[in-house]
């Protein structure tokens, strides 16, 4: 889906219809828009959104705080009022909207605990993050003193904004958000890429795994579109399975009643959400390795 405005409409609008168009791109904070409608015409999507962030990072002491805290905490049972679309949508696709009862009161007692500590909600891009992952930064940043955890924030919310203003602007020179996984299954038997291994993807959660695509490779060993595409990659812990005795014993080869290897498991975990990760299977019914490719 395309985004609604260009960047040549957005650097031709009035005042009033340019905050329209991108105010609420920063939680609660029209302000900010109308700052940055100065610094127009913007060359890029990116230096658009640097001049909007740099309003928040040069705003005086006070203001940045209470802009800091108009941000939602992260889990709910209810819907709520003082939360905009896009952080619903956010939280939603995490499912932090619908937590069971011991999960929310994770949350609810680590929402407590850094608010008394830092004075202002735990702020996360959760587009970047697999549930686990949100609740290690959580405990991880607990420790921090509160100049670190302030700075955080607003990290934070650059990578928040950034993908909304993506979502809102399209034009030249977007800021890159969306990372790339991939997978390539080469036959060390016959030498040749494996086509119809069948291919598996799971994220692996502390209580739960989630299946999140299953698919086969094609005649040059790899999958018609990438396993993850279009959006940030989940920082978190992922499995890839391969069945290659099945493989093995469409193309005739010769295994073991019980094969010795049935389905391979790869495990793997990515903390780079806007990188591209390649992990390819190299394999005979006997013998296997990977790596990180690219």
């Amino acid at each position: 889906m395309s985004a609604p405005f260009t960047l040549e409409s957005l650097n031709s609008l009035p005042l009033p219809a340019f905050s329209a168009a991108v105010g609420e791109v920063f939680e609660h904070a029209s302000w900010v828009a109308d700052a940055a409608f100065g610094h127009r015409p913007f060359a890029t999507v990116a230096a658009l959104h640097e001049a909007m962030m740099g309003v928040v990072r040069s705003s005086p002491a006070e203001r940045q705080l209470a802009f800091i805290r108009a941000h939602p905490e992260l889990g709910s049972k209810v819907k709520r009022l003082d939360i905009t679309a896009d952080s619903q949508a956010e939280q939603g696709s995490l499912g932090l909207d619908r937590l069971s009862d011991a999960e929310f009161q994770t949350f609810t007692e680590l929402n407590a605990a850094y608010r008394e500590k830092f004075g202002f909600p735990f702020i996360i891009c959760v587009r970047r993050h697999t549930r686990d992952s949100v609740l290690r930064q959580f405990a991880r940043r607990l420790s921090n003193d509160a100049e670190t955890e302030r700075n955080t924030a607003l990290d934070e919310i650059a990578f928040i904004t950034r993908l909304r203003l993506v979502d809102r602007v399209d034009g030249p020179g977007k800021p890159r958000t969306e990372g790339r996984l991939s997978t390539h299954v080469l036959d060390n038997v016959s030498g040749k890429p494996a086509m119809g291994v069948a291919v598996s993807l799971y994220e692996i959660g502390k209580s739960a795994r989630a299946l999140l695509k299953e698919t086969s490779t094609n005649a040059d060993g790899r999958t018609d579109q990438p396993l993850m595409a279009g959006a940030p990659l989940r920082i978190g812990t992922y499995e890839l399975h391969f069945a290659v005795s099945d493989y093995f014993s469409a193309k005739g080869v010769v295994q073991a009643e019980l094969p010795f290897l049935d389905v391979v498991p790869i495990r793997f975990s990515i903390s780079e959400p806007e990188g591209h990760y390649h992990v390819p299977l190299l394999v005979t019914p006997f013998a296997y390795s990977t790596y990180r490719g690219s």
